[in-house]
């Protein structure tokens, strides 16, 4: 069975959706450990409730993020782990990091990227005057939140939203679409061949897209 460990820095909502999702069986895998980087961090509390092992890895003044990313790798290659998953890691990770764990690192990113790349986006998806919103789950590469796409979520911005409507029913697409694309690359749905993305053996060309609680898949 393959194990992954989970990066996370806050509440762990999406880290309790991947623990109800291997509880549930949609998740043939198993998480070695949650890593933080913080010590307050809730997502400590729910790895803890699952069994699951929990490492807190918190900067220390005046280090820099390479000699973090340096603690973090040494930390994750002393566990069984196949990939690793971001779960509202709050931190950027360093070139040396991702070049370590060559495509092996999954995020998640609430908006339609390549659109709002960075932090506030419901926040700027109102101001914009979208109509629709979302997230996409991603693999991880040196530039912010440009990773191959491999499954976005699209929702309808209502006329009434807040920041804060819009953000809980992102979240609740998060929540179905994230484990979603981990057992696809569990399954090893998702594979690179010569730096290009397929899916079921097929180039994957642009995102899937879950609208609706459907999936569609890209046309060829």
């Amino acid at each position: 069975m393959k194990s992954f460990v989970v990066l996370i820095s806050g509440r762990g909502s999406n880290l309790q959706a991947i623990i109800d999702a291997i509880d549930g069986g949609q998740i043939t895998a198993r998480i070695s450990a949650v890593i933080s980087s913080r010590a307050d961090a809730r997502g400590l509390e729910l790895a803890r409730a699952a069994n699951i092992p929990q490492i807190v890895i918190a900067a220390v003044p005046g280090q820099s993020r390479d000699a973090y990313d340096r603690a973090l790798i040494k930390q994750i290659d002393a566990l069984p782990v196949d990939f690793i998953v971001l779960a509202g890691f709050m931190r950027i990770l360093s070139t040396e990091f991702i070049n370590h764990y060559p495509q092996q690192i999954l995020n998640i990113h609430p908006s339609l990227l390549p659109e709002f790349k960075g932090l506030h986006t419901h926040r700027r998806a109102l101001a914009a005057g979208c109509k629709k919103h979302g997230a996409s789950v991603h693999f991880v590469n040196a530039e912010l939140d440009s990773g191959d796409v491999v499954l976005q979520a699209e929702i309808a911005v209502q006329a009434d939203d807040t920041e804060r409507s819009l953000a809980q029913r992102v979240l609740q697409a998060e929540h179905v679409i994230y484990p979603m694309v981990i057992q696809w690359y569990v399954e090893g749905r998702l594979v690179f061949k010569n730096h290009q993305l397929f899916f079921d053996n097929q180039a994957l060309a642009a995102a899937c897209l879950w609208k609706n609680q459907q999936l569609v898949l890209p046309q060829a």
